[in-house]
C-alpha cells in the first residue's frame, strides 16, 4: 500500500530526516498492519538516528523508519494473528523472540535477541513509484513497529490491544509513550526494585523515564523521592508530581552528588533504591556511593560502546550493595500498558503534564524542543 513515513537516511542533526511517500510491503502471518495515531520520540530514536553510520556504533545504519513509542489502529492483521482484528485500537511496544529461555521464564524484555530482533530490523518500506529490491528497500520493525509512519508494519508482539479500554482517538494520542519510556521509569519501581513505603528513593535525569520513576514511587508511597537533575524546569516539574527532593547537580562534583543524596534520605544513611536513566559512569559511581548498605543501584540509561564502571570489590562486597541492568522495566506489556492507563484514568500517573504534540511534518522543531529540554515527551501526531 502507498503511505508516508518519516525516514531516516542520515543524522538528524545533518538534516538526513525527511517526510517521505513510501511504499509499505504486506504483513507477513506474525505481523499487522497500524494507522499510527500518533508517536512518542524518545532518546533512542536519537541514538540510533543521529549517529553516523562510519562510526560503528552497534544498531546505526541506514535508511530505515525509526519510532517506538506508537498508537492506533490495526488495519490488516497476518493470518496466524489471534490478538486483535482490524479496527482495533492498539498501543504499541517493543518485540521480543518469544522462544528462548528468558521469554519463557523470566521478564520478555530480557530476551535473548532482544538487540536483534529489536534493533537490527528488517526492509519493509520502499520508495514510492520505485522498485522494491533490497538495494532500494528502507528498513523498519524498530522494536517491531518504527511507528514514524503513517501505515506500518509491525510484530504482532509488539501490540497491545487496547480495544477492551473504550480510548478515544485523543486519548491514544496522549499515551502513545505508554510503551516505552513510561513504561520503563515505571516498571522500573513497581517490578525490579518492588519498592513500597519503607524505601527511600533516588532517581537520577528527570526525563520521560526519570519522572515515570517518580510518579510510580509516589504511588507505591515510598518514604523519600529524589529526583536529580541540571535543569530547573525538569527539577519543579518531578516537585509537582511527587518528588520530595530534588537535587540540581549543577556545578556539582560525583561527590557532592552522592553527599547530597545521603543527606535527603531519612537519617542520612542513603537511598535503598537508586536507579540511572544517563549512563554517565561518573554519576552511576556517585548512586552507588549515595545507596546504603544492602541497597540497590539499576541501571536504566543504555551506555555508549566504550563505557565501563569500576567498583572497588571489597567495600562493594561488604556493602551488601546490589548493581543491576533493567530492560524496559522487566514488564509485561499486555499486563503494564493496561494498567498505566488504568493510573492515567485514576489521576495518579498525569501523563498529560510531561507531553507536547506536534504535527509530524514539524519534527525538527519537536526534536529541537526536546534537545533544550523545553519539553519532556514530545509526541508526533499524524
Amino acid at each position: 500500500m502507498k503511505t508516508q513515513a518519516l525516514v531516516s537516511r542520515g543524522p538528524f542533526s545533518e538534516g538526513k530526516w525527511a517526510i517521505e511517500d513510501v511504499t509499505l510491503r504486506e504483513p507477513r502471518e506474525n505481523e499487522v498492519v497500524v494507522e499510527i495515531v500518533a508517536s512518542g520520540i524518545c532518546h533512542t530514536d536519537l541514538h540510533c538516528g543521529d549517529t553516523r553510520d562510519d562510526k560503528g556504533v552497534p544498531a546505526v545504519f541506514y535508511p530505515r523508519v525509526l519510532g517506538h513509542e506508537g498508537s492506533g489502529y490495526v488495519t490488516q492483521v497476518g493470518s496466524a494473528v489471534t490478538s486483535v482484528r482490524p479496527g482495533d485500537a492498539v498501543l504499541l511496544s517493543f518485540t521480543y523472540c518469544g522462544t528462548c529461555h528468558v521469554c519463557q521464564t523470566g521478564p520478555p524484555s530480557h530476551c535473548t535477541r532482544f538487540f536483534e530482533v529489536n534493533f537490527v530490523g528488517e526492509p519493509v518500506f520502499s520508495p514510492a513509484g520505485g522498485d522494491s529490491s533490497s538495494s532500494n528497500s528502507i528498513h523498519g520493525r524498530f522494536f517491531g513497529q518504527s511507528s514514524f509512519a503513517k501505515h506500518t508494519v509491525v510484530s504482532s508482539k509488539s501490540v497491545v490491544n487496547v480495544s477492551p479500554l473504550n480510548l478515544s482517538r485523543a486519548d491514544l494520542q496522549l499515551l502513545a509513550p505508554l510503551g516505552c519510556g513510561l513504561q520503563t521509569g515505571s516498571g522500573t519501581v513497581t517490578n525490579v526494585a518492588q519498592a513500597g513505603p519503607g524505601d527511600s528513593i533516588a532517581i537520577l535525569g528527570m526525563g520521560g523515564v526519570g519522572l515515570a520513576a517518580v510518579m510510580a514511587a509516589k504511588l507505591r508511597g515510598c518514604e523519600a523521592i529524589v529526583g536529580i537533575d541540571r535543569v530547573p524546569s525538569r527539577l519543579a516539574l518531578a516537585k509537582s508530581l511527587g518528588a520530595t527532593h530534588t537535587i540540581d547537580t549543577s556545578g556539582m562534583s560525583p561527590e557532592q552528588v552522592s553527599a547530597a543524596i545521603r543527606e535527603a534520605s531519612p537519617g542520612g544513611l542513603g537511598v535503598t533504591v537508586a536507579i540511572d536513566t544517563s549512563a554517565s559512569p561518573a554519576l552511576v559511581a556517585a548512586l552507588l556511593d549515595g545507596t546504603r548498605y544492602m541497597g540497590s543501584v539499576i541501571q536504566v540509561g543504555t551506555g555508549m560502546p566504550k563505557a565501563r564502571l569500576s567498583l572497588h570489590m571489597q567495600s562493594f562486597m561488604v556493602s551488601g550493595k546490589t548493581y543491576r541492568g533493567a530492560v524496559q522495566g522487566h514488564c509485561r506489556t499486555g499486563e503494564s500498558v493496561p494498567q498505566m492507563v488504568k493510573w492515567w484514568r485514576e489521576g495518579i500517573f498525569p501523563v498529560e503534564k510531561l507531553v507536547r504534540f506536534w504535527d509530524v511534518k514539524d519534527f525538527e522543531k519537536a526534536v529541537a524542543e526536546m534537545g533544550k529540554g523545553e519539553v519532556v515527551k514530545p509526541i508526533l501526531v499524524w
